[in-house]
C-alpha cells in the first residue's frame, strides 16, 4: 500500500483497541476513537481499561511513542476502520445503530481515496447500505472511496497474536475495494488473506459462529443426558473422541460472549424460514443456563432438608469464559443474578476489579470457599484450577 499518513479506528473496546495498538505497533500513526471519556483518557494515559494479555505493554510503547493516539472524534485519514459494537434488540433483531452512528462521524472529513473498513459483526448487505449512506451525503465521492468488510476472528486472552497471525476474510463492495483493503491488511497480519464480496464476508462472519454455536448445543445437551443417565460426561466425550471423525466439544453452563451467543439471531432474524437448526441451537444453549441453576436449587433443597437451615452458597467466576474479564452475555452471571433473587450468595470474579458487579457483591476467593456451605464453580478461571478443593468440606458443584 502507498505511503500511510494515518488510521483512524473507531470504537475501543475488545477488538478496536488490541487493532489500533497492534496497526500503531508497525509505526503507523493510529487515533483511536470512543464516545467514552474514561476510555478516551484511560488509554492516553498509556493503560486499558480491558484484560488482554500483553495488551498494556503494547498500549503503553504505542502512546509513549507517539504512534498511537486517542480522542472522541475523528479527523481525516487515509483508512477509517469500525469495530463499534453491535447488539441486537430484546426480539433478537440485530442492532447496525451504532454503525451507522460511526460511520456519519467520519462522512465529513472523508477525501477521495480514502478506504472504509467494517470489521463490526453485521447482517448481510451492511458494507453496501454503509456505503450508500455515505454516497448520499458526499455524492461527489462516488467511485473515489474503497469500502470493504474485514470481520475478525480471535480468541480473547490470544487476541493480538490472532490478529497477526490468523487468515481474514476480505470482502470489498468491489473488487478495487478488495485489493485496497487487502493491502493495507498485509501492512500488519502475516496470515493468508482471503478475497470475496463483502456480503460473503460478513456472511462467513456468522456462519462461523453458528456453527460454533450448534456444536457447543449438542454438548451441552449431552451433558443432560448423562446426567440423567449418571454417566460421566467427560469420561464419554473424550471416549467418544477417540473415533477419528468426531470431535465433540466440552460442555458449560451455556454460552456467552459477543459472538457465539449473538452472531447466530443475526442470520435466524434475516433469514427466519431457513434456520430452524440454528434457532434450536441458540435455545438449547440458554436452556443449559435455566438447567444449571435447577441442578443448583435441587442441591440447596437437599442442604435445607438435612440441615434445617439455608445454606451459604458460593459462586466462582462471573465471566462468560475462563481468565478474561468480558461479562457480556455471560451464562455465568445470569446463574448469579437469578439465584439471587431467591438466595443469599457469595461470587468470585478475580478479573474483574470492582466490589460491586450490578448489584452482586465481588468476594475474594478462597475466603468465600472457607465461608459457605455449597461452592459451585461455573468458570474455570486457572486460578480455581491451582485450587486443591478437596481440602475443605463443601459441596462442590462444577458446571465449568
Amino acid at each position: 500500500m502507498e505511503y500511510l499518513k494515518k488510521v483512524c479506528v473507531l470504537g475501543l473496546g475488545y477488538i478496536g483497541l488490541p487493532t489500533a495498538a497492534l496497526i500503531a505497533s508497525k509505526k503507523i500513526s493510529v487515533l483511536g476513537v470512543d464516545v467514552k471519556d474514561e476510555v478516551v483518557k484511560t488509554i492516553n494515559s498509556g493503560q486499558i481499561h480491558i484484560v488482554e494479555p500483553d495488551l498494556g505493554g503494547l498500549v503503553k510503547y504505542t502512546i509513549e511513542n507517539s504512534y498511537l493516539s486517542a480522542q472522541k472524534s475523528p479527523e481525516a485519514s487515509d483508512v477509517f476502520i469500525v469495530a463499534v459494537p453491535t447488539p441486537f434488540s430484546s426480539d433478537h433483531s440485530p442492532d447496525i445503530s451504532f454503525v451507522q452512528t460511526a460511520v456519519q462521524s467520519f462522512i465529513p472529513v472523508l477525501s477521495e481515496g480514502n478506504l472504509v473498513i467494517i470489521e463490526s459483526t453485521s447482517p448481510v448487505g451492511t458494507t453496501e447500505k454503509m456505503a450508500s449512506l455515505i454516497f448520499e451525503k458526499r455524492p461527489e465521492l462516488k467511485n473515489k472511496l474503497y469500502i470493504a468488510y474485514c470481520p475478525e476472528r480471535v480468541l480473547p486472552g490470544y487476541v493480538l497474536y490472532e490478529l497477526e497471525h490468523n487468515d481474514r476474510v476480505i470482502g470489498g463492495i468491489d473488487q478495487k475495494s478488495t485489493e485496497k483493503a487487502k493491502s493495507f491488511y498485509r501492512l500488519f497480519v502475516t496470515g493468508e488473506l482471503h478475497e470475496t464480496h463483502s456480503a460473503t464476508a460478513e456472511m462467513c462472519k456468522l456462519v462461523e459462529n453458528a456453527y460454533r454455536d450448534v456444536n457447543i448445543a449438542f454438548a451441552n445437551e449431552l451433558s443432560i443426558m448423562a446426567d440423567k443417565a449418571k454417566v460421566n460426561v467427560n469420561e464419554l466425550i473424550n471416549l467418544a473422541n477417540k473415533h477419528p471423525r468426531v470431535n465433540i466439544l466440552q460442555p458449560g453452563p451455556g454460552v456467552g460472549g459477543h459472538c457465539i451467543a449473538v452472531d447466530p439471531w443475526f442470520l435466524i432474524s434475516q433469514f427466519p424460514k431457513e434456520t430452524p437448526l440454528l434457532k434450536t441451537a441458540r435455545e438449547r444453549n440458554r436452556y443449559k443456563s435455566l438447567w444449571v441453576v435447577e441442578q443448583i436449587e435441587k442441591t440447596i433443597d437437599q442442604y435445607e432438608k438435612k440441615f434445617n437451615k439455608p445454606p451459604e452458597l458460593a459462586l466462582l467466576g462471573l465471566s462468560y469464559k475462563p481468565d478474561i474479564d468480558d461479562l457480556r452475555e455471560s451464562p455465568a452471571l445470569f446463574i448469579a443474578q437469578t439465584l439471587r433473587q431467591k438466595h443469599s450468595i457469595r461470587v468470585n470474579e478475580p478479573h474483574v476489579n470492582r466490589e460491586l458487579i450490578g448489584d452482586i457483591p465481588n468476594r475474594n476467593f478462597p475466603e468465600i470457599v472457607e465461608e459457605s456451605d455449597i461452592v459451585v464453580k461455573l468458570v474455570n478461571h486457572k486460578l480455581y484450577q491451582d485450587y486443591d478443593f478437596s481440602k475443605h468440606n463443601k459441596i462442590f458443584l462444577d458446571f465449568a
